[in-house]
């Protein structure tokens, strides 16, 4: 019996052009994994990129496996990678032509500059942080709008300048007063419990991706002592909450770091300040390490050390790299922008999406970019941006009634609890524990689905504006026409061979203009290349 997606695209596919474009789509990109070497438009044959500090340490984990860098990635695979990756969003073909034709030997270094001066870099960078910090109106969070909007907007802020990682820690665990008027007091009331062993959790598994549950029951206790005069209020204001620090019942405690050593809490410190001391000093060895694989991660598709929540004890063969980026870290004074700005400049992070047989060994790391699923924000707005409209979000309940109007980016979404049936079809976490897993970009039967037969895609298409730009191309110049529609869908210009078998559709299948230019556009965002980053 035939598999129920594969009798959708059998029979959905309109006519010579959603059969051969569509699979010709899937049979360039299967070239992919079956290890093709120097594929265009996806390979350059040289690097004009230097190598890094990142690169000295990865050549010597990949010679271990007589292994070597793969090609870089072309100028149009890069700038596609690095919008998404960087800002969450795709470059416009103006964008692409102007970074083309720029003859610039360190052309991708200043790119990555100016992307990362971008708004789209604060607010696609705080749609992480928001992930991992839980929040989320509703239930099992419970922060309610208001305190989820001043929460979202102080995240934004301390990214937007650039505050220091550690002192963006040190301002979340040692804050206290309102959740309305200190925002940042929000991630203690974004923690599902209040106890002390509750709150250490939360704190070891976000700072220091260790899950406490696997450490012995002492260990744990002695970790939950620092925040054993944490304390809630209501207030009378609506859904308002105190978070503050409460020296009751005044007995000096003695307890001792996940390092092994020993400290005495007297009756008037608080020990949340004396827990963040301690985790971000330069030495610690969780911090760092933690900070520095959860970037890696989000920028390369992978952790050196997986998963990013449960790290403790792990060992791995990119050790070195690890190091290198802790160093530069502390180096930096804990600029983030100088991590990302480090991973995103080097020929590790630059290097062809393509494995070769040598390669695809899962023993060997950073031979080759991970290819993975856009997240749902960016793919709803990527989507959004083709079809010339945003998505208008609305919620009545909890109060007060919220309305993000179709201006907003969905990647600007400050509340977990808001959301569509397309966002969670696509993955977007829930945020209810903070753990990274919680976003699911793995592709599903129901996305391919969805991609496949929404009447909502085929509208944003038939109503277009770039599309309708690109389809007054086409009685002057056909191939300009094409062209235009392939820069706005996938980054780059069709190969000779796509450009062939649209010209004969466009010859022979007697549809209209119109109906020719939105079955191009249906084909493309289907395939594997607009959906994923490679």
């Amino acid at each position: 019996m035939m598999n129920p997606l594969k009798k959708i695209i059998a029979t959905g596919l309109r006519n010579f052009l959603k059969n051969c474009l569509f699979e010709f789509l899937i049979i360039e990109l299967c070239c992919v994994y079956i290890g093709f070497a120097g594929i265009k438009p996806y390979e350059d044959d040289s690097w004009t990129t230097p190598e890094n500090i990142i690169d000295l340490q990865v050549k010597s984990c990949l010679a271990r496996y007589d292994a070597t860098f793969r090609n870089p990635c072309s100028d149009y695979v890069f700038i596609r990678r690095v919008y998404l990756d960087t800002i969450g969003t795709l470059p416009t073909p103006e964008e692409i032509d102007a970074f083309i034709k720029d003859t610039r030997q360190d052309k991708r270094k200043i790119l990555i500059d100016n992307l990362l001066d971008r708004d789209e870099f604060v607010l696609y960078w705080t749609m992480k942080w928001c992930d991992i910090l839980r929040v989320k109106s509703e239930y099992p969070i419970n922060l309610w709008p208001n305190a989820v909007q001043a929460y979202h907007r102080w995240i934004y802020e301390q990214i937007k300048k650039n505050l220091p990682y550690d002192q963006f820690v040190r301002g979340l665990l040692t804050s206290s007063g309102s959740n309305f008027r200190v925002p940042q007091v929000n991630f203690y009331r974004a923690i599902q419990g209040r106890s002390p062993l509750s709150i250490a959790k939360a704190v070891a598994m976000t700072f220091m991706g260790i899950n406490l549950d696997n450490l012995p029951k002492d260990t744990q206790e002695n970790m939950a002592l620092f925040f054993s005069r944490v304390a809630y209020k209501k207030t009378l204001e609506w859904k308002e909450e105190i978070v503050y620090f409460n020296p009751e019942p005044g007995k000096t405690i003695r307890t001792s770091f996940l390092d092994g050593r020993s400290v005495e809490i007297l009756p008037q410190q608080d020990g949340r300040i004396v827990f963040a001391d301690w985790l971000i000093s330069p030495k610690n060895p969780y911090f760092n390490k933690n900070i520095v694989n959860r970037v890696w991660a989000w920028l390369m598709g992978n952790a050196i050390i997986s998963p990013v929540d449960d790290t403790y004890g792990k060992k791995t063969p990119g050790q070195e790299v690890l190091t290198v980026l802790e160093q530069e870290l502390v180096k930096s004074g804990y600029d983030i922008k100088h991590l990302i700005r480090l991973i995103l400049n080097s020929r590790t992070y630059q290097q062809s999406s393509i494995p070769t047989l040598q390669t695809k060994n899962p023993d060997i790391q950073f031979a080759f970019y991970r290819i993975r699923q856009l997240e749902a924000e960016v793919l709803l707005d990527a989507l959004c941006w083709i079809g010339g409209m945003g998505e208008e979000y609305v919620s009545q309940i909890p109060e007060p009634y919220t309305f993000i109007p179709k201006e907003n980016r969905n990647i600007g979404l400050a509340d977990g609890s808001i959301t569509s049936s397309f966002l969670i079809t696509f993955g977007r976490p829930s945020r209810d524990t903070g753990l990274a897993s919680e976003r699911n970009s793995n592709p599903t039967d129901k996305q391919r689905l969805y991609m496949l037969n929404s009447s909502d895609i085929q509208k944003k298409l038939r109503s277009s504006p770039l599309l309708r730009k690109a389809l007054s191309q086409m009685w002057k110049n056909r191939k300009d026409c094409i062209t235009l529609v392939y820069k706005i869908i996938l980054s780059r210009p069709p190969t000779d061979q796509e450009m062939n078998i649209i010209e004969e559709y466009l010859t022979n299948s007697g549809v209209s203009i119109n109906q020719a230019a939105t079955d191009i556009a249906w084909a493309l965002i289907n395939s594997k290349e607009f959906l994923f980053k490679h």
